[in-house]
């Protein structure tokens, strides 16, 4: 995987920063996760951006209005089209590369593939639906759908935190060590092999011998081995890509 191995290679000088533009009714669910661990860290030193958008800004209306009853009856409420894609252009105004992800479960489900393509773009904008969704002429100004799971959730803040967190790890010098990208679960189509630390004995369960022996091809057969045999145990369907 080419960008990965780039993100090993590559440090962070003369990189410009990744920006993140996140379109939504709730701007407070982002304060905590985005100010810690990594993300934080990537932030301090000016390798991401990350702004948030109110939704509610965008609204032409006295009461800032976002959502209407559908068209033809049915349950629940429909974000209107002229407030998202306002906002949708207005960031495309100032940011005319930026590439514009809708977030809704109708879409592609993302991938650790997503993750190193999407990292390689200066700028992104999320998109985070609510209530039975967005009208669908906003889809018309939307460069892709992305899902996180075949599940339904409130919003769409919660996956943009997940698919924002898996693109900046691919950002050269976001990690303190770009070596682990090699070795994670799906960067070789494979689930990772099982990791052991201190004590070498806990609750008579040992450390496997090969481990300790010193022998680094042996190790490193044991852990594909071990990777093989847990992605056929548990994702056979990951083997296909092998």
């Amino acid at each position: 995987m080419e960008y990965v191995k780039q993100a090993i290679t590559t440090g962070a000088s003369n990189l410009t920063v990744m920006q993140f533009n996140i379109i939504t009714l709730f701007p407070e669910m982002f304060g905590d996760p985005f100010n810690a661990s990594i993300l934080k860290r990537a932030q301090e030193k000016s390798l991401i951006k990350i702004e948030l958008h109110n939704l509610r800004d965008y609204c032409k209306d006295k009461h800032r209005v976002t959502d209407d009853l559908p068209y033809g009856g049915g349950v629940g409420m429909v974000m209107k089209p002229e407030p998202l894609i306002t906002a949708i252009e207005a960031i495309k105004t100032s940011q005319p590369e930026v590439r514009t992800l809708l977030m809704t479960p109708q879409g592609k489900r993302f991938e650790q593939n997503d993750a190193v393509r999407l990292a390689q773009y200066s700028f992104l904008t999320l998109v985070c639906c609510r209530y039975e969704g967005v009208d669908e002429r906003v889809r018309s100004f939307v460069d892709e759908e992305v899902s996180i799971g075949d599940y339904i959730l409130t919003g769409g803040e919660l996956p943009s935190m997940v698919v924002i967190e898996a693109i900046a790890r691919m950002i050269p010098g976001v990690l303190g060590d770009a070596n682990s990208l090699l070795d994670e679960s799906f960067t070789q189509s494979m689930l990772e092999a099982p990791h052991y630390t201190r004590p070498r004995v806990f609750k008579d369960m040992e450390v496997p011998e090969v481990l300790l022996s010193g022998n680094h091809a042996e190790i490193e057969r044991w852990r594909q081995k071990q990777a093989l045999k847990r992605t056929k145990e548990r994702r056979p369907d990951l083997l296909s890509k092998v």
